[in-house]
């Protein structure tokens, strides 16, 4: 019989993935453990490996295409012994999706010759669902559980505009919402606010609708660029943990001038390998994970998650980092930060940067974690706040090291001060814990040689 190949869920969160590649083409035999294609997630683009043996009969889902949901038909595999065309056959009959009008029949059809691929109707061989009537279907709305019922064009058009089909007022049969819809909510007609807002999105209604954004400027003057999986993660991510979450904030100024003079020293010193290039090169970033691990480890109190059912007590210090890359952020975490030499965190960091902005590291490099650390400094920031990435529990917002005038036994002197704020959640760190926190890092960050002990 024919194996179907599925999209995987390669992270516990991800729910939709861009079939970004396609190693194998259709008659190539594969073997297990064989790299097929190349999924572009949230934060990163994954190998997916075949599981079983045989020939590749059909390809459902041509690279390229977005947004294709977990567990969805993406390709069809013929066993060893199999007739390769007979499956290939069943799996268009099993893969086209029905016509709900004969206008929507042509449209699906051209856009098809284009090389569009209809994503939500290649499921499995379970039945569809009827339609539910418009009541229903506003009614789920509400409730935020809604399967948006919409014909497999105007699901295209709508992601190509990046555009909410739970926005769209369908005028299709039972509310359907059809290609028409789309083009007119691309001009902000027909596009709705929700009195709730769908699961897994923000519970507060946007102040403005699009179409009153929209209306605010004149046509043409803009270019309405839509949002990628990982922006529209983000946006959620950081939005439930602001609400969700009871943030407050610590700042305090450190005098890193010690640090400055031991990295000088380090750097200078590093062992060269054979083109007379040092074997690694310390930042000021590398000093403070460090110094926020052990500081985690001197507050152990603080170290730890929220959740309903209990407090998550760490032992061990996992340091997120954020690192910019193009359209967004990723925090790959230092494991066992408290344990890890400066020149080892160093080249952790430089080897999860590059594959970060590549977009090449694997869901268990950045997810989870019990900290994290933002670093603004190089851009010149003196001080700012950072929203906590649950489930940690703090985040510390680094800001530029500059020099500033201090007061030392009534004389006026200068130092490197660099500004720090923690943000805390406040269900699981209080006020005096936060101070104790982050006031143990300054005390290692003035003092490095204190990181050592």
């Amino acid at each position: 019989m024919p194996i179907n190949i599925l999209m995987p869920a390669l992270s516990p969160t991800m729910e939709k993935g861009n079939l970004a590649k396609w190693l194998k083409k259709e008659g190539d035999k594969v073997r297990s453990g064989d790299v097929i294609a190349e999924i572009e997630t949230d934060k990163a683009t994954m190998e997916v490996e075949a599981v079983d043996e045989g020939t590749i009969a059909k390809i459902l889902v041509p690279e390229g295409t977005q947004d294709v949901p977990v567990n969805n038909v993406i390709a069809v595999l013929a066993s060893d012994g199999e007739d390769v065309k007979a499956a290939a056959s069943g799996a268009s009959s099993k893969g086209e999706p029905k016509a709900e009008t004969k206008a929507e029949s042509k449209a699906d059809t051209k856009a098809v010759s284009r090389g569009a691929t209809r994503i939500a109707d290649l499921s499995s061989s379970a039945p569809a669902p009827k339609p539910a009537s418009s009541e229903t279907q506003a009614a789920q709305r509400a409730n935020g559980h809604a399967r948006i019922f919409s014909s497999p064009l105007a699901r295209r058009l709508a992601s190509e505009a990046g555009i909410d089909l739970a926005r769209i007022e369908g005028s299709g049969p039972h509310g359907r919402v059809v290609a028409r819809d789309v083009e007119q909510a691309k001009s902000g007609k027909g596009v709705k606010v929700p009195a709730t807002a769908p699961a897994g999105a923000s519970s507060i209604a946007p102040l403005m609708s699009d179409k009153q954004i929209l209306s605010l400027f004149e046509d043409g003057s803009y270019e309405l660029v839509p949002h990628d999986n990982m922006r529209r993660t983000i946006a959620q991510r950081l939005t439930a943990s602001i609400q969700n979450v009871p943030h407050f904030y610590l700042t305090m100024d450190c005098d890193i001038g010690r640090l400055l003079s031991a990295r000088e020293d380090i750097n200078a010193s590093a062992p060269k390998d054979k083109e007379k290039k040092p074997l690694y090169k310390l930042s000021v970033n590398d000093f403070v994970i460090k110094a926020m691990a052990v500081a985690l480890q001197r507050v152990p109190n603080a170290n730890v998650s929220w959740t309903e059912g209990g407090m998550l007590k760490h032992k061990h210090s996992d340091v997120g980092v954020a690192v910019a890359m193009p359209g967004g952020l990723i925090t790959p975490i230092i494991r066992k930060a408290e344990t890890k030499s400066l020149s080892a965190i160093s080249s952790e960091m430089k080897d999860f940067a590059a594959r970060a902005r590549a977009r090449k590291l694997k869901p268990e490099e950045y997810q989870g974690g019990t900290t994290a650390v933002s670093n603004l400094g190089m851009y010149g920031i003196k001080d700012f706040t950072a929203v906590i990435n649950p489930p940690h529990a703090t985040i510390l917002a680094v800001g530029a090291s500059e020099e500033r005038a201090v007061v030392r036994g009534g004389k006026i002197e200068a130092a490197h001060i660099m500004s720090v704020t923690l943000s805390c959640d406040h269900r699981a760190v209080d006020g005096a814990l936060g101070a104790e926190l982050i006031g143990a890092f300054r005390t290692l960050i003035e003092n490095p040689v204190m990181m050592m002990v």
